[in-house]
């Protein structure tokens, strides 16, 4: 039960996190400026660290939603299971992966969607900056 309301947690804090791409004033300087690298970084790394803490919540409580190809070792464990799950779930959201770590049954619907809001997220950065530019020098 803990398991899950922790994964209920995580998913609150990505939406939250993510949530201010849709708000007009969420953003004051939106010209490719420090603060904005700042805010789109913080952003991927709320999304990697979370999309990495739901794929080891699953394993923790008996999905199998990762496996690691090519290791002669057994399952990883512990923090290495943790570090495994943010790795993959990074690669995932940035290239949509390597082959050396697998999506497995419902891990692979959790990848799809992850990597389609790493795409979302840049376009939708790229957009707002480009009609904000569009906007100012319209209002000139």
């Amino acid at each position: 039960m803990i398991p899950f309301l922790f994964l209920f947690l995580v998913i609150l804090c990505i939406g939250m996190s993510l949530r201010t791409l849709f708000l007009p004033e969420a953003m004051i300087d939106k010209f490719l400026s420090w603060r904005s690298f700042v805010y789109l970084l913080f952003m991927y790394v709320t999304a990697v660290i979370g999309f990495g803490l739901i794929y080891f919540l699953l394993m923790q409580s008996g999905y199998a939603v990762l496996a690691e190809t090519g290791t002669k070792a057994g399952e990883p464990e512990g923090l290495n299971l943790l570090f495994t799950c943010v790795y993959f779930s990074g690669i995932t959201m940035f290239s949509i992966g390597y082959g050396d770590v697998v999506p497995l049954g419902i891990g692979r619907l959790i990848a799809v969607i992850e990597g389609l809001l790493g795409y979302a997220i840049s376009a939708s950065f790229v957009f707002r900056t480009a009609a904000d530019i569009w906007k100012r020098r319209s209002l000139g």
